[in-house]
Order: C-alpha cells, then sequence, then structure tokens
C-alpha cells in the first residue's frame, strides 16, 4: 500500500491537472464563441453562393471556363483539414480516419491521389504512413482570416486549371452543435458537381438567367471567388468544430479529475486512520507489557 505521503502527493498533482483542464476550458469556450460568430454569419451567405453558382454551372457550357471543365477522373486532389494542437477528443481521429478511408477507396479504383493538407496533425499522421503530400499549411489554427483561405484557394485552382489533377475534395469537420461535429466531404472543382451531398441542399433553382455584362465576364469573376469562399467557409466550420470538441473534452477531464480527487481523498483517510489505529495499538501494547 502507498504511504500517505505518496497519496498527498498524487493528490496534489490531480488538484493541479484539475486547474489546468479547467482554464483551458474557459479559453475553448471564449474561442469557440468568438469564431462560432463568425462562421454562423459567413455560413448563410456561402450556401447561397454554392447554391446559385452550382445551379448556374450546370446550365451553362463547361468549355466557358476552367473552372467548369468536366475531365476523366484520373487524379483527385485531397485536401484534409485538422488542427495543428491536439487535446480535443476524437475531432482529428474521425477526421483522419475518414481520409485514409476515402483516399484508400480511390487507390483500389485506380485512381491516382494528390494530398494537401492544414494542420499539424494531418500531416504527422500521414507522413507517419509515407504518403506523400504535395502541400501543407500550418499554423492556422485559432487565427483562421480570409487571406489563408485565398492562399489555398490560389494554390488549388492554379493546380486544377494546370491539369494537375482532375477534381478537388475538401474534408472537413463541419460544426453542428456544441457537442456534435459531422465529417464532411465537399467536392470542390469541378464547380456544379455536388456528389454525395447534393440530396441534402436546397433543389436547384429552375428559373432562366440574364446574364450582364456576360456570362463568361461574370464566371471569370465569381468563380475563382466561390473556390475562395468555400474554403474560408470550410476554415471557419472546422476551427469552430475543434474549439467545441476541446471544450468538450476538457469539461470531462476536468469532471474526471474531481471524481479522482474524491476516490484519492478518501483512500488517503483510510491509510491515515489505519496509520492512527496502528499507532494506538501500539501504544496499548507497550502499556499491558509494562504492567506484566
Amino acid at each position: 500500500m502507498p504511504t500517505l505521503r505518496d497519496i498527498r502527493k498524487r493528490l496534489k498533482a490531480i488538484q493541479n491537472t484539475r486547474k489546468i483542464t479547467a482554464a483551458m476550458k474557459m479559453v475553448a469556450a471564449a474561442k469557440m464563441r468568438k469564431v462560432q460568430d463568425r462562421m454562423l454569419n459567413f455560413r448563410p451567405y456561402a450556401q447561397r453562393m454554392e447554391l446559385v453558382l452550382s445551379d448556374l454551372a450546370r446550365v451553362a457550357e463547361r468549355e466557358i471556363h476552367p473552372l467548369l471543365a468536366l475531365r476523366m477522373k484520373k487524379t483527385v486532389e485531397v485536401v484534409v483539414l485538422t488542427s495543428d494542437k491536439g487535446l480535443c477528443g476524437a475531432f482529428n481521429t474521425n477526421i483522419l480516419k475518414a481520409a485514409y478511408k476515402y483516399i484508400d477507396g480511390l487507390k483500389k479504383e485506380n485512381v491516382e491521389v494528390s494530398l494537401s493538407v492544414v494542420g499539424r496533425k494531418s500531416r504527422d499522421f500521414f507522413r507517419r504512413r509515407n504518403i506523400p503530400m504535395r502541400n501543407q499549411w500550418i499554423g492556422l489554427s485559432g487565427r483562421i482570416s480570409y487571406a489563408n483561405a485565398q492562399e489555398i484557394a490560389g494554390n488549388l485552382i492554379e493546380g486544377y486549371t494546370g491539369e494537375a489533377f482532375d477534381e478537388v475534395v475538401v474534408i472537413y469537420n463541419e460544426f453542428k452543435s456544441m457537442i456534435a461535429q459531422k465529417v464532411t466531404m465537399m467536392k470542390l472543382l469541378p464547380v456544379g458537381t455536388l456528389g454525395a451531398e447534393e440530396g441534402q441542399k436546397e433543389q436547384s433553382m429552375t428559373a432562366d438567367y440574364l446574364y450582364e455584362p456576360s456570362r463568361a465576364a461574370i464566371f471569370e469573376r465569381l468563380l475563382p471567388k466561390y473556390v475562395e469562399i468555400q474554403i474560408y467557409r470550410a476554415l471557419l466550420e472546422s476551427s469552430a468544430a475543434e474549439e467545441a470538441a476541446r471544450m468538450a473534452a476538457m469539461e470531462n477531464a476536468t469532471k474526471n479529475c474531481s471524481e479522482l480527487i474524491t476516490k484519492v481523498t478518501l483512500l488517503a483517510n483510510k491509510v491515515r486512520q489505519a496509520s492512527i489505529t496502528k499507532e494506538l495499538m501500539d501504544i496499548v501494547g507497550g502499556v499491558e507489557a509494562l504492567k506484566e
């Protein structure tokens, strides 16, 4: 049985850990509220832009703009969004598991995979498995800006128009609630092919469109902006989901520490009581010996 001193050291360590997890929960809550407001304000704009541009793309000639071009799927660019830090429950695990499964499925279909990652966790995950990465963006967690989305979107547009790959799929965690995130696969390019999520979107509008100044000019201006908007939305969704997952994880850790403190305190009281009882027995035994 451990000594009372060892138990008290353990109890002190658990109490310090509880203070840390409680502080991390408060920090995550503050960050989450900030990024959640940005994400919720931006989401309707991104969804409406996706609906309109996808609808326009489906009725337009695919040759009118390179980002509309449909090609035989020989190479797929997979963009995986994770966090730079851990301590956020299953947030990164769910994303990486889904991404690895999707990549494995593409390889079984004899489709070449081009991989880009956002976040240190995804970079380390694929590096350990010796999977080459075309590009990586590290250090964005907690400080997402539109400039980050423009940089990533510019890189993807350049690769797609240069025919380095024939399709772009973004895998990220979509924020649903404080306790729920959904792994989402968004087919970003070519524009107008929503893929698996098409049935979940609003039905396509059927109105006729008038183009001013011209259809080509509108697509030339809006399609690159569309890619930036969708990347920015994915970054915000992922950031909000990350902070919510971290807040929930730290709350659970704080509760576990409190329960453990109760158990260790009880054990310390038992050891202390046993020590007192033993000393009393020694004293009584000594007195009885003196009487004899």
